[in-house]
């Protein structure tokens, strides 16, 4: 076993635990994989573990949210879960799903974004650019999601039939009951952004 692989490796496991490595970047990944590569037996796998552990944890940790007038809020997924959740039945590619999730509204009510009697005027031509992890991007306007203009609910959902999402659409998916397409079901979403339409 090499001692000095083995030491970086621990080193850079502590560098990513203090967040001078940030999860999932290529710096985090080439970090971690040219120390553990340079290690033998048992060290080199523990180092790769532990790096695809915290990978994982960095994936499910947070949304973010940008409103109209302040800085972006970033709420974790323990602050979603704790959200009142509601479910839905939806129908992907002929099979019914059951989707549980927070309103979207309430999501980005926690960010300081207004609906109800702030909705008016100006602000009626605002919308909800939903980003995914992959670049794939929605919009939706904000009357969409108000309560006192439609009684469709739409959800940021982070479970399935029972189960979280899988990776390849959670942490968090959107899901639009009622719209014959699913092409604005976004999956893997990570941030929300308001933005106002010129």
């Amino acid at each position: 076993m090499s001692i000095i692989s083995t030491r970086e490796g621990v080193l850079a496991v502590s560098a990513l635990s203090a967040g001078r490595i940030s999860p999932g970047s290529p710096q985090q990944r080439d970090a971690l994989l040219s120390r553990a590569t340079h290690g033998k037996g048992c060290a080199a796998v523990l180092m790769i573990i532990t790096w695809a552990s915290i990978l994982s944890v960095g994936q499910a940790q947070e949304i973010t949210v940008q409103n109209e007038t302040s800085a972006p809020v970033r709420i974790t997924s323990g602050e979603i879960a704790a959200l009142p959740h509601q479910k839905v039945s939806v129908d992907d590619h002929g099979k019914t799903i059951v989707f549980e999730g927070v309103p979207l509204r309430l999501v980005l009510e926690k960010a300081g974004v207004t609906f109800g009697e702030d909705l008016r005027g100006k602000r009626l031509s605002t919308c909800l650019l939903v980003e995914a992890a992959d670049g794939y991007k929605v919009v939706f306007a904000l009357p969409e999601l108000d309560p006192a203009f439609t009684d469709r609910v739409i959800l940021l959902a982070d479970r399935a039939d029972g189960h979280e999402l899988d990776k390849q659409a959670g942490p968090f998916r959107i899901v639009v009951p009622g719209e014959k397409r699913m092409a604005r079901c976004a999956r893997q979403v990570i941030a929300l952004k308001v933005v106002q339409v010129q």
